[in-house]
């Protein structure tokens, strides 16, 4: 597998490859608090995570304070640049928008206990087919590092309570029917080989990897949704990458975005969160 500066990626193609992102990377950052990682001396060195806004501040940047922090609004090209210049390779947004205290969407987030994971696609397979079951439809998308997100857009203000409830509820029955795949164990030291159904990650003033972010991983990684075939052939996440995510968007388009609004009134009647 070539690295990311085997495959020519230098700080120009990577500020080129974000603003062809731009307009689906602006749609799951635009009206967040952004948390960033910043790695100024490249993927192998030294990183860290930038909640305030970095200074200088140009005067195009706008601001979303929360909770005593000086967020960025990611909301325009000029900002996303300014921030790759900056050497923020990941962009992770929060899951409520700013001024509101109910979340966007809803997010499970899967996540290996191994760095080789080859169990990870047939454990997201079945993650889909018990929320089919539950009459819930989700788009997987890999995180561009080791796990999966399930990417469940929302047909009405629920509280993260609420959605919790209903994750907790999925963990318990995957790790029962599958004991020897799943666990809901927090502390990665208890889990063994198991696979982490992480439902308690979605919550307030959390982030997790926004839709199409770069990962600063080897093989310049993409945050990408999938296709249930493509999760179902086994695909390798390292290879939706900077180079080939134009392509890809060009042919299949924001898979998210193809998703309709799902209602979950009826799994919160079921178990009592209504």
């Amino acid at each position: 597998m070539a690295t990311a500066a085997e495959r020519g990626i230098t700080k120009l193609v990577y500020l080129e490859k974000l603003l062809a992102l731009a307009p689906y990377l602006l749609k799951y950052c635009r009206n967040r608090h952004l948390t960033t990682i910043r790695f100024p001396n490249g993927i192998h060195g030294k990183s860290f995570y930038q909640k305030n806004a970095p200074e200088p501040i140009p005067p195009f940047v706008k601001l979303a304070p929360l909770d005593g922090i000086q967020y960025v609004h990611l909301d325009s090209i000029p900002t996303l640049l300014w921030l790759g210049n900056l050497a923020c390779l990941e962009f992770h947004p929060s899951f409520h928008y700013i001024g509101s205290e109910l979340p966007a969407e809803w997010l499970i987030d899967i996540d290996p206990s191994r760095e080789v994971e080859p169990r990870i696609m047939e454990a997201v397979m079945l993650i889909g087919e018990a929320l089919d079951k539950m009459n819930i439809r989700a788009v997987p998308k890999t995180s561009g590092a080791t796990g999966v997100q399930l990417f469940i857009p929302i047909a009405k203000p629920y509280t993260f309570d609420q959605l919790r409830s209903i994750g907790r509820f999925l963990g318990q029955y995957l790790t029962q029917r599958y004991p020897k795949l799943f666990t809901i164990e927090r502390l990665k030291k208890n889990r063994g080989d198991l696979i982490y159904v992480d439902y308690l990650q979605h919550w307030y003033g959390k982030t997790l990897s926004s839709p199409y972010t770069p990962r600063a991983r080897e093989a310049a990684s993409v945050s990408a949704p999938l296709e249930w075939s493509e999760v179902e052939a086994n695909i390798d996440p390292r290879d939706l990458h900077l180079l080939n995510i134009e392509e890809r968007l060009r042919t299949k388009g924001d898979l998210i975005e193809k998703t309709p609004p799902q209602s979950l009134d009826h799994v919160l009647s079921f178990i009592g969160k209504a």
